[in-house]
């Protein structure tokens, strides 16, 4: 069977397939002995997913005691090393100079380790972080052995 100009294109524009039209397409596709199978996609599951490590879900249950853990989170801007005379020579309006540049990322440290770069922006009259980059899940599991 074959559709005429004006059938496709009120099937185009209703932007689908009519329930008058479908038996019409159904024979169409019968008549062309295409065979048409529903796709079979794999279930996806939260958890070890058959690998060395467990990865979670944030909503595992399994991490429910840490959801209320805090830890300390830093940027570290960049840094440096001072004589202890220059430290203290310091003062108001004293100026240090950082290994990093302003254009470079600074870093997000939680409870000590580096978990994310970002670039600092200014929100009203505060300063804040845009995450840019995380760091690898395995290179941060890598540190914590450290």
């Amino acid at each position: 069977m074959t559709m005429t100009q004006e059938e496709i294109d009120a099937l185009i524009q209703s932007g689908g397939i009519d329930d008058d039209m479908s038996p019409a397409v159904d024979k169409a596709i019968s008549d062309s002995g295409m065979k048409i199978d529903s796709p079979d996609f794999p279930q996806l599951e939260y958890g070890g997913g058959g690998g060395e490590r467990a990865s979670f879900s944030p909503l595992d249950p399994k991490l429910e005691l840490l959801y209320d853990l805090q830890l300390p989170v830093s940027i570290e801007l960049g840094r440096t090393n001072m004589l202890i005379r220059d430290i203290l020579r310091l003062g108001r309006g004293s100026v240090i100079e950082f290994d990093k540049l302003v254009s470079e990322p600074v870093d997000v440290l939680i409870n000590g380790k580096k978990v994310a770069e970002g670039e600092v922006v200014v929100i009203d009259k505060h300063f804040g972080i845009r995450i840019t980059t995380l760091v690898d899940p395995s290179e941060r599991l890598r540190s914590l052995r450290r």
